[in-house]
């Protein structure tokens, strides 16, 4: 981890729901404790509207956010690189720690469907952050 304090960057294909709500997610429950990035290997054109308004329901508005694409510096600058079915698009910078998470895509989907990836994330967050020591 930095000296300051710890960094995590959350990476999905399109950066456009998993990786926004998990980034949501740790900038609202770390207050501040924690900077937080996110980014896709192939960014949509904007956040998945259903993803938007599952976050709504838990008081945190994403709706500022943007797609960014991934890139190494991004990875380079991150104590933690949590992955989301990116593949091998990922870069790999040894001494970092890697977590690959298994949730469902939740594009196309309405805001039933992405209640329960998005509760899913945030539980694994939650974790993360306690594990930061945060």
């Amino acid at each position: 981890m930095s000296e300051s304090k710890p960094s995590v960057i959350f990476v999905c294909v399109h950066n456009a729901g998993r990786s926004q709500m998990a980034a949501g997610y740790m900038t609202h429950l770390s207050q501040g404790r924690v900077e937080v990035r996110s980014a896709g290997s192939m960014p949509a054109d904007q956040i998945n509207p259903a993803a938007v308004e599952a976050m709504l329901e838990e008081g945190i508005d994403i709706r500022a956010e943007q797609p960014k694409v991934l890139t190494p510096e991004a990875v380079e600058a991150s104590d933690a690189v949590i992955t989301m079915g990116c593949g091998d698009a990922c870069p790999y910078y040894p001494g970092k720690r890697y977590e690959d998470w298994k949730l469902e895509d939740p594009a196309g989907q309405g805001v039933e469907a992405v209640r329960p990836i998005r509760d899913d994330i945030r539980g694994r967050v939650e974790a993360l952050l306690a594990e930061l020591g945060a």
